[in-house]
């Protein structure tokens, strides 16, 4: 078998990893756990197919359901940019809505059509990477649970397996069990505090947006109107005021980053992003898109570097950073780490969002000359991917790994009689 053969399609969707897994930019909000990203803005994500649901049970319900809270920081104070709260049933999660300029959230489950959701919460599963593959590995089956629609009657019921939390890389959410409330409950599921992780140095939102005088924070406030109306040049506008009136505003220059990667002008937006990071070195955001970018350039060394910088400032949020730095690292040849980050990504990556990162551990195992653990790795992504694009020619990989895994074993069954 030629290794050109086992391993030539890794090179091809490297080209098409996407920038999809950050934040709606028209949302402005952080996002949270894996591919989240924020500093008060991120690219526009897909909007996720509309969940198809269990209609005996939700024509059995006859009331909706409101929640309302408020979302504090450790110290008592409010988060300083909006914050994501998330729905999480059977460990698939979904945004629902996000704070205001005080903490406080409130919405009817279900009915977050209005949000653009991540990458990370729809049924694609596989934040940009194009295998048309459902990735949730962990989800629970379609028409099982409150998926979508309008939530009414026995909330209990409905709600079963389901949890309210914040959503803040770096920061551990409280928990709200959603499974216990019934029809005329109190909306106030009361307040959920968000904790600094231990040995977590980076951010999603820029202490330097607190610290913005009031005409660059009345610019970018202005920009992020004028993005939620789809106006992108008076956006880019309004964030240039900004960034002139106050240098150090490195959210604005994250989101002027942001609007030239989406017009396919990797140079500005590489140039904007390393003013954001040159105003807050701990904003993580920007070093993961520089990562990506590198990714997509084949600048192996550059997208070893950026992401191996997102994984010192935040290990436990991004498990993309991890996939990156062993795509880096496997281009490099450097197989030890690139295995390392691999199997990182997978064990962050819970919700499996990320099936990519089994196919590219099936790489670096064979070039490893481990070809069962190869074979296991394709397996699993094929499982995981079934739908995926490249799914034939993973197959044939997969027969052909098969094959030499055999003639091992007969070869060594002859050695030993």
């Amino acid at each position: 078998m030629r290794r050109n053969h086992i391993l030539r399609s890794l090179f091809l969707f490297i080209i098409g990893v996407s920038v999809a897994s950050q934040p709606a930019l028209s949302q402005h909000a952080p996002g949270g756990g894996a591919g989240g990203a924020g500093a008060g803005g991120g690219i526009a994500r897909p909007t996720s197919p509309t969940p198809r649901t269990n209609n005996t049970n939700m024509d059995a319900l006859n009331r909706s359901v409101y929640l309302s809270g408020k979302v504090l920081m450790d110290d008592g104070s409010a988060p300083p940019e909006p914050v994501v709260i998330e729905r999480v049933c059977n460990g698939a999660p979904r945004a629902e809505g996000y704070t205001d300029s005080k903490g406080r959230f409130s919405f009817q489950l279900g009915q977050s059509q209005a949000m653009t959701q991540d990458a990370s919460y729809d049924d694609m599963g596989t934040n940009g990477l194009q295998t048309n593959a459902p990735a949730r590995r962990n989800s629970a089956p379609v028409g099982n649970g409150p998926v979508g629609g309008a939530m009414r009657g026995n909330a209990g019921q409905a709600l079963a397996g389901c949890e309210l939390r914040a959503s803040l890389a770096g920061f551990k959410s409280d928990v709200v069990n959603l499974g216990s409330r019934r029809m005329f409950d109190n909306p106030d599921v009361g307040t959920i505090v968000l904790r600094r992780r231990a040995n977590v140095e980076g951010t999603t939102i820029s202490m330097t947006t607190l610290q913005a005088p009031k005409d660059a924070r009345k610019a970018y406030e202005k920009a992020r109107e004028a993005l939620r109306k789809g106006k992108v040049a008076d956006a880019r506008n309004e964030l240039e005021k900004a960034v002139s009136a106050y240098p150090h505003f490195a959210a604005a220059w994250y989101e002027l980053g942001l609007i030239h990667e989406k017009a396919n002008d990797p140079g500005e937006a590489r140039r904007y992003y390393a003013q954001a990071i040159a105003a807050d070195a701990k904003l993580v955001p920007p070093h993961l898109h520089l990562a990506q970018i590198a990714v997509r350039e084949r600048k192996w060394q550059e997208a070893a570097d950026t992401s191996g910088q997102v994984i010192k400032l935040d290990s436990y949020d991004f498990p993309d950073a991890f996939f990156y730095n062993a795509v880096a690292n496997y281009n490099l040849q450097r197989f030890d780490a690139a295995e390392a980050s691999a199997r990182q990504t997978q064990k962050l990556d819970i919700a499996h969002r990320w099936p990519k990162a089994d196919r590219v551990l099936g790489a670096i195992l064979y070039e490893k000359q481990d070809y069962t653990g190869a074979a296991e790795q394709l397996r699993n992504y094929l499982t995981f991917a079934p739908d995926a694009t490249d799914a034939g020619e993973v197959k044939a990989q997969l027969a052909e790994l098969e094959k030499l895994t055999s003639a091992g074993k007969a070869k060594a069954e002859r050695q030993e009689q």
